[in-house]
Order: structure tokens, then C-alpha cells, then sequence
């Protein structure tokens, strides 16, 4: 049937013949199943009948001419609709982006790049990558793409037009961002694989970190690796996994990387689609790494799927302790079915249960409100489960941590700055300043003298800017004018607006410090790659100092394993 379907929408009148033969076949066989079944295949039939003939409607008589392609992007998106936001349908120019998300690979020169005014310039090019080692840095300017000049293009075309083919050429003329000299540089295309393990190392007091940021193909191969190298260090006493903000991917990826911390055989996660039926058990079947290596895992409410796997499932097994906020609340899998013309599905095709029983999905897509909208688990319908060692879990909601963090907020001020381009363009001026000196990634730190320089430099800029507490005191102020309230209330508001200080310069001031942790990772960024930047934030991030403190209280941390239960929410 799926393969009917995939001929009807890759060429759909020729298709509708042949679907309506198709139909009567398929309902003719299926009037020996059982009756819902068999009432399930007339549903579909007449359905897809019905869609097939309002395509061929809007291709041969609506006024304005409109493509089969793009009806049936319309139509698909509008079935997706009715499903869960995790479904796509994957068109054949849409497979490239979905080999990378799912891969981490793709052909090309290997490095991010940005729009900035009228050119499009490099933003990150990757370590050993054809851009870096033809001396690309952060900020050249890309002028034109075989003999073309590029003022003005998008950065999705140009991007195209950086990738392709491994082995083959592009030529790329640049101005330099140093000193502004142009360049004609000839690189050649490699499969370029963006690394799922940006940093792993010893921060202080013999505890091992490893950041984790997604679970594309063969990301266990690089946690192993890190693994084993950390547990190489004399004196270990713990590691970090650092699964915040990580959106998930491939859910064997995780299974291999819990592999790595317990021992063989063990089940780690369980997949059923519509009845039990389909339950799945799938269990660790590589050789452990860190049996008994103290772990915590760092999560937020990011933190989704297949990195949900990974801390559920090692807090179910009493085999490490969650720290931070609860997590996002993916429950749900996806597979993919190829629907012909090089085109696929994506959709969601079971639900995960981790080694307690329970499922973490937080929101219930089949039962929606009337407006479309879809609620979270109550706390009344929450179920409670137990740990191997018996500590109340629950269901429902993501993955609740055994110790919970306060988030850290980044002002809307230091947001701002950041997506202006402020911060780049400061420390592009700064790395021009500073030429062939070099930095401590874990200690670097702009002066006082370079927080001036850059705060003279907003001064003389545009930041649209508003704080929340003056957003609040304008709409109160309307609310009083159009409510006729006495003039003593408004003295009163005015006096409120005189107090408040969310002027550029005071947010400067106020916000200082997250700042200049921001310019501090924009320098470390193009003296040491992404691994360093994400080296140099760990020296500096409360939430890593928290777990390796709870790290180096072993009593605590083995008493939180053996007796502490989980809060429900």
C-alpha cells in the first residue's frame, strides 16, 4: 500500500488509475481480516481517493497555475498537522539537511557561516577542516564563489554552493578580516564530520568531563574514546556528562553510550508501538568502560530523547545522579519510511520505556483540546515507579533531577548584543589589535581597559532594547489613563520610571559580567576552535563546579543513590 501511495504522489494522475485498481484489490483481500481492519482499509482507500482527486481539481482548473510538488508539500504538512511535531514528511531537496542532522556529515569546505551586511563571511570554520587549513579564520568575507560575485546573496544559496561532492573543487575569492587583503583560494571538498564530542578533559581535582552535544551516527565511538581516556587518568574520581540543551537523535546511539556504565546485558530502554505486540527490549552488548566510576549527568529542559535515555535510564539503574532541571519529556521514537522518488517519511512509531517502566513523554498528542492545543500530564495522573534500589520515579514529565539547579538566565539585554553582531564585530577588532598573541584557554579574560572599548562602542550603536520592568510599568501606565485613576497614581508611576535604570549604559553595568563571558568565548572561539570555547566555559560554569562538588562528596553522593527519592515535578 505504502508503495501505491508513494507512486500516487510522485506522479499523481497517472497514479489515480492506477490507485483505484489498487484499492479495490486491497479491500478485496482484506474482506478476510477482521471487520475494524477491514473497515480501517476502506477509511484509507476512500480518503486517499478523495485527496488524490482535489490535486488533479487544483491542477487542471484552478485559476492561478499551482505545481503538483507544491500541493503536496501543502497536503502533507496539513496530515503532519493532525500527528505530533517529531513527523515530516522529507522532500528530495530536503535530504541533504536530513543526512546531516541524522549523520553529522556532509560534502563541503567545512565551516558555519553568517550574513553580515552585504556579504556572507565565515563564521566557525571546523578544526582540520579544507576551510582551516587553507587559513580561513572567523570574519573573512566571502567575495565570490567561482568567478561570481556574492554581494547580496543569501546564505542558503551560498551555502549550496560551498557544498558537494567530496574530491571536488570550489573556487572561493576572500577578504581577510585581519588586515582586509583578498585572496583567491582553490579548496577541495572532504566529507565533513562535525564531532558530537566537542571537549573532553580533567577540570580540577581529578574529575573528568565530557560535553555531549547531539546523537548523530557514531557518536558512541567518540564517548567511548573519551571514556577511555579519561579513566587513563591517575586518581580519577568522577565524570561529568554534560547532556544539556543535547535535542536527542539516533536512540541506539544511546543505548551503546549507557553501555559504557553498567554491565552487559542489561536492558536499558524498551520500545512498543500500538499494542504490546511490538514491545522491543533492546540491552547493553557492548564490553563496559566505567563500571564503577562515580558519574553525574548535567541536564536541563533541553535536554530531550536520546540524551533522555542516557540520564533516565542511568537513574533508574542507581548508576549515576541527575543534576540540574527537568528535562524536555520525549517519550517518543521515530523511524523512517522511504515513500519512493527519494523522498521519506519521518514519524513517530513507538513510545519508550526506560528500565523502571516508566515513560518521561510529558505531553499527549492523540487527545487534544478543542482548540488543537495539547496539555501536559497532570500531577494527579502521574505514576510512580522505583529505581533498582527502590527510589520513587515518575512518569509523565521528563526526567526529574535527583538534585535539582536553578537555571541560569541570560538577559535580554546580552541577547540583544549577541544577535546585533556586536560581539563579533568587537572581537574582530580585538583579534586585529592582538595579532599572533596567544591565550590560556581555561584562564583568558578581556581586561577592564577592553570592557571600556567595547562599552564606548555601544554607545555609539542602536540597541533596541526594553526592559521587562519597563514594559510592565508602560502597559500599567496605559491601563491607569484609560481607567481615569487619580492623579496621585500617576505621580506615583512617575516616580517608578525615574527608578528605573535600564538605560544602555546602565545595562552595561548591570549585565557586566555576563558579558564578558560572552566577548571571553567569542576570543577563546577564534584562538582554539569550538573544543575551546567549550573548554573555556566549563572553567567558568556554576552547574559543572556544583556536580564536581558532589563529586568529592562521595558519602552524599552514594546516599542520594541508595535512600533519595525523586520529587514529581
Amino acid at each position: 500500500m505504502f508503495d501505491i501511495l508513494s507512486l500516487v504522489f510522485g506522479r499523481v494522475w497517472r497514479g489515480v488509475f492506477l490507485v483505484a485498481i489498487a484499492l479495490s484489490c486491497y479491500v478485496s483481500s482484506a474482506m478476510a481480516q477482521q471487520p475494524s481492519r477491514v473497515e480501517a482499509d476502506f477509511d484509507l482507500g476512500r480518503a486517499t481517493e478523495i485527496l488524490v482527486n482535489m490535486m488533479r481539481e487544483f491542477d487542471l482548473n484552478y485559476v492561478d497555475k499551482v505545481s503538483a510538488d507544491k500541493l503536496l508539500d501543502a497536503a502533507s504538512a496539513g496530515m503532519i498537522s493532525a500527528t505530533d511535531p517529531y513527523s515530516q514528511y522529507i522532500s528530495e531537496q530536503a535530504m541533504a539537511e536530513f543526512e546531516l542532522m541524522t549523520t553529522g556529515k556532509y560534502g563541503g569546505v567545512g565551516s558555519l557561516i553568517r550574513k553580515k551586511d552585504d556579504y556572507v563571511i565565515f563564521a566557525q570554520p571546523y578544526k582540520d577542516s579544507p576551510s582551516d587549513e587553507a587559513g580561513i579564520r572567523i570574519g573573512d568575507k566571502i567575495l565570490a564563489i567561482e568567478g561570481e560575485s556574492m554581494k547580496g546573496v543569501a546564505t542558503d544559496e551560498i551555502s549550496k554552493r560551498l557544498k558537494g561532492d567530496p574530491g571536488t573543487d570550489v573556487s572561493v575569492v576572500i577578504e581577510r578580516n585581519i588586515d582586509h587583503s583578498v585572496d583567491t583560494l582553490r579548496l577541495t571538498r572532504r566529507r565533513i564530520s562535525i564531532p558530537s564530542v566537542p571537549y573532553y578533559g580533567i577540570l580540577r581535582d581529578s574529575v573528568g568531563y565530557i560535553c555531549h552535544n547531539d546523537f548523530t551516527e557514531g557518536c558512541y565511538q567518540e564517548m567511548r574514546h573519551a571514556v577511555e581516556e579519561l579513566m587513563r587518568e591517575p586518581g580519577l574520581r568522577g565524570i561529568i556528562l554534560d547532556y544539556r540543551s543535547n535535542g536527542g537523535g539516533v536512540f541506539q546511539e544511546a543505548v551503546d553510550i549507557v553501555s559504557l556504565f553498567v554491565p552487559n546485558n542489561e536492558r536499558v530502554v524498551s520500545l512498543m508501538g500500538r499494542d504490546s505486540t511490538s514491545l522491543v527490549h533492546y540491552t547493553t552488548q557492548h564490553r563496559p568502560v566505567a563500571l564503577d566510576i562515580p558519574l553525574v549527568v548535567l541536564v536541563n529542559g533541553s535536554s530531550a530523547s536520546a540524551s533522555e535515555i542516557v540520564a533516565g535510564s542511568l537513574q533508574d539503574l542507581d548508576r549515576a545522579v541527575v543534576m540540574g532541571q527537568r528535562t524536555y519529556g520525549k517519550g517518543l521514537v521515530q523511524g523512517t519510511r522511504h515513500l519512493g522518488y527519494n523522498t521519506y517519511l519521518k514519524y513517530t512509531t513507538a513510545k519508550y520505556y526506560i528500565p523502571s517502566g516508566r515513560c518521561i513523554q510529558a505531553l499527549n498528542y492523540s487527545e487534544r483540546n478543542s482548540d488543537g492545543s495539547v496539555k501536559a500530564v497532570p500531577d494527579s495522573l502521574l505514576t510512580e515507579y522505583h529505581t533498582r534500589a527502590g527510589r520513587k520515579v515518575y512518569d509523565g514529565g521528563g526526567i526529574v533531577p535527583d538534585r535539582k539547579i536553578e537555571p541560569q538566565y541570560v538577559s535580554r539585554f546580552a541577547l540583544t548584543l549577541y544577535a546585533m553582531g556586536y560581539m563579533e564585530d568587537w572581537a574582530d577588532e580585538y583579534m586585529r589589535r592582538h595579532v599572533g598573541e596567544k591565550i590560556d584557554v581555561r584562564t583568558f579574560s578581556i581586561t577592564d581597559e577592553d570592557y571600556a572599548d567595547f562599552a564606548a562602542m555601544i554607545a555609539e550603536r542602536d540597541v533596541p532594547y526594553e526592559s521587562e520592568t519597563r514594559r510592565a510599568l508602560r502597559a500599567l501606565e496605559k491601563a491607569v489613563e484609560e481607567d481615569l485613576y487619580n492623579q496621585r497614581l500617576g505621580e506615583a508611576l512617575e516616580e517608578m520610571r525615574g527608578l528605573i535604570k535600564d538605560d544602555k549604559m546602565s545595562n552595561m553595568e548591570t549585565y557586566r559580567r555576563e558579558i564578558v563571558d560572552a566577548l571571553n568565548a567569542e576570543i577563546v572561539l577564534r584562538h582554539a576552535y569550538n573544543s575551546g570555547a567549550v573548554e573555556h566555559g566549563a572553567m567558568h560554569d556554576e552547574d559543572i563546579d556544583a556536580a564536581i562538588d558532589l563529586l568529592l562528596q562521595r558519602n552524599e553522593y552514594e546516599r542520594i543513590l541508595r535512600e533519595q527519592d525523586v520529587d514529581r515535578r
